[in-house]
């Protein structure tokens, strides 16, 4: 008679089951997203913010074509651009420009916002077609004033002649062809500058408005005693961005004017241009130049960064 042997039992070990992260090993592994994330955006920042004003300030004191070693020169690119006749004109115009810019592409879109946020018809439709030059690439736009401005068969002229008053030579003369850049920089961040002031005046508590009609106050006081104070910081930012982008103003005398006539439309980034690009590729006084530029937006950035802060 056969006997069972029965086999012993192996032992199995259970398994271990994994350990819950932590909540320093999540806090980690989450904070090693945000930092990748992060040095993305640094090395970016770095490679097409920072490293060109490095460079710029670099070549500034250097003396260079972009292919030889460059040499150090000192302060000698300074030199030739303050001896320049072309700075002290370059400068007005771009002071002139800005301020002219200020009155219209500052307060135009402030006293359109107002209109269209008053407006209880149509508004959706009337804030696109106000930001619809925006959405143009700003070339298109240069070249479509370049027709209205032509002394022949252009948009402007002809609207003068129907009305029986003399055409202009709008880009020809020196009396007009500023004021005429001022134009079409104006229409074409019109549409930005709108809906940001939408936006701020959209926050206003209207029980601030119905508390000044009741004391007698018409539309004129309740935007001096409502709005303005309201949205006075956005006001303050706003004239910081507009002081910034017109003091830069290239485009409209680049494809327009060419400078002219007589020098009336050169500002002075108009005339880095012509440093690096037309006079022989002189790009040490084309930065020395822009690194004047970069100081006084600083320093107008500082103010106004000072009176923001004021006002909060």
């Amino acid at each position: 008679m056969e006997t069972l042997t029965l086999e012993p039992k192996q032992r199995t070990t259970p398994r271990r089951r994994p350990r819950p992260p932590t909540k320093r090993g999540r806090a980690a592994r989450r904070n090693l997203s945000a930092y990748g994330f992060l040095c993305a955006a640094l090395f970016c920042f770095a490679m097409f913010a920072w490293w060109p004003i490095i460079k710029e300030v670099l070549l500034s004191f250097q003396q260079t074509n972009l292919v030889d070693d460059p040499s150090w020169v000192g302060l000698d690119n300074f030199r030739t651009v303050v001896d320049d006749p072309a700075f002290g004109q370059a400068w007005r115009n771009t002071l002139v420009f800005t301020l002219l810019a200020l009155l219209c592409g500052y307060v135009v879109p402030f006293a359109v916002a107002i209109v269209l946020n008053e407006l209880r018809h149509a508004r959706a439709y009337l804030r696109f077609v106000v930001y619809l030059p925006v959405m143009l690439p700003p070339i298109v736009a240069v070249l479509l004033f370049r027709w209205f401005y032509d002394p022949g068969p252009g948009l402007f002229n002809q609207a003068l002649d129907f009305v029986g008053l003399p055409t202009l030579s709008w880009l020809d003369s020196t009396s007009t062809a500023l004021i005429s850049l001022v134009i079409v920089s104006t229409w074409m961040n019109l549409g930005a500058g709108v809906l940001i002031y939408l936006a701020a005046l959209q926050n206003i508590p209207g029980d601030l408005y119905e508390a000044a009609e009741l004391d007698g106050a018409g539309i004129l006081k309740r935007i001096w005693h409502v709005t303005i104070p309201q949205t006075r910081l956005i006001l303050l930012l706003m004239l910081m961005l507009q002081l910034v982008a017109t003091m830069q103003v290239f485009i409209e005398p680049y494809m327009l004017t060419g400078g002219g006539p007589e020098n009336a439309t050169v500002t002075v980034v108009y005339l880095m241009y012509q440093y690096a690009f037309v006079y022989g590729g002189n790009y040490g006084a084309g930065s020395a130049l822009g690194l004047m530029l970069m100081v006084v937006l600083l320093a107008v950035a500082a103010v106004q960064l000072r009176l923001t802060r004021e006002e909060k």
